[in-house]
């Protein structure tokens, strides 16, 4: 028995949807949005932004392929921004640059929009983030620096404490952790 939709019986077209859920590497054009989740998520618990728009748009430009946004219906809902380093730990040097040769992948910022919080996409995200770096040859480790209350949420995500880390910002101090992507 073959059954046909109500849409596909009416002259034979579909009309174009957006997919209910997309997962895709973020570009320049996706600047804006990103930094309005990104302000919206950090100035409240930390008076700042991790990266700031024209920072966004540099590693957006720089480094297209070490981000990921998750997009619902078309619209971003949360994302990862990422650029490689190449040394052991990071240093302050780490916030700004992109090394093309390095094979460790600084994790800049990871952020839900508000609406979408505490439904698990952070976790979500990041799963398929770490899956998508093993495909990419170059990569061995990701690195990122959290605040203590974060620890708990990243090390459930898979990284482990490397200690504390030395970049500091104006007051607030961080903790360096890692996760194995191959090796």
């Amino acid at each position: 028995i073959h059954l046909r939709s109500p849409r596909s019986s009416a002259g034979g077209q579909r009309r174009h949807t957006l997919p209910a859920s997309e997962f895709r590497c973020l570009s320049p054009e996706d600047a804006v949005s990103v930094f309005e989740i990104e302000r919206e998520a950090f100035i409240s618990v930390s008076g700042d932004c991790p990266l700031h728009l024209d920072e966004i748009r540099h590693f957006l430009n720089l480094c297209p392929e070490l981000s990921l946004g998750w997009f619902e219906e078309g619209r971003l809902v949360a994302f990862i921004i990422g650029s490689l380093w190449d040394q052991e730990r990071l240093s302050q040097a780490a916030l700004t640059l992109h090394k093309p040769l390095g094979t460790a992948v600084h994790i800049h910022v990871l952020a839900v929009h508000r609406t979408f919080r505490q439904q698990g996409k952070g976790s979500i995200l990041m799963w398929r983030y770490l899956q998508y770096l093993r495909c990419l040859p170059f990569a061995r480790r990701a690195l990122l620096m959290c605040e203590d209350f974060l620890v708990p949420f990243y090390q459930k995500c898979g990284f482990e404490v490397l200690g504390p880390c030395e970049v500091t910002v104006g007051e607030l101090a961080f903790i360096e952790m890692q996760h194995p992507v191959r090796g």
